[in-house]
């Protein structure tokens, strides 16, 4: 790191990154852990919603992909809201002490964002994981069959239905 007065340098050498403070390595390794599974949660979720037309027209494999992105998505958000908060808590507890002799760090913006995406991460995996079907394959009664029956095919075409239906059987 150098530092530049008046035509002068002052450099000082950082001696190694294993020379930090465990909880800011700590931090580091689950910012790290909680960047690689946003990117394989996006991944996924791309893959895994109904209107891609990536991984073809299986909705139930599309459904599960969506399902583990979902998951991906809230333990994205568990490991930044862990850390985030960590290092707050210890710039806190040194900004507070009087025996600190080193710099005083407050909370600032970063933090905030931190906290702000580690709660926007979690509720959109829970949106995610909620919405998603995971049955085995897709039932649904179709209009024009009795109550009791259930229809476990592929969905019909809007031309069936209209040729099924007269015009005024639509409400």
């Amino acid at each position: 790191m150098c530092q530049r007065f008046n035509g002068v340098h002052n450099c000082r050498e950082f001696p190694s990154l294993l020379a930090l403070n465990g909880y800011i390595q700590a931090s580091r390794a689950l910012m790290i852990t909680s960047i690689v599974c946003g990117t394989f949660g996006l991944l996924l979720a791309l893959i895994g919603v109904q209107c891609s037309k990536a991984g073809g027209e299986n909705y139930v494999l599309k459904g599960r992909l969506a399902g583990t992105a979902g998951v991906l998505f809230i333990f994205q958000g568990l490991c930044t809201l862990i850390a985030v908060s960590w290092y707050a808590f210890n710039i806190t507890q040194e900004f507070f002490n009087p025996l600190h002799a080193g710099t005083k760090y407050e909370i600032g913006e970063g933090l905030y964002m931190g906290w702000c995406s580690a709660v926007l991460a979690i509720a959109g995996g829970a949106c995610l994981t909620c919405s998603c079907q995971m049955g085995t394959e897709e039932k649904y009664r179709l209009p024009y069959q009795a109550k009791g029956t259930v229809y476990s095919g592929p969905a019909p075409t809007r031309s069936v239905a209209a040729s099924t239906y007269g015009r005024n059987a639509y409400v």
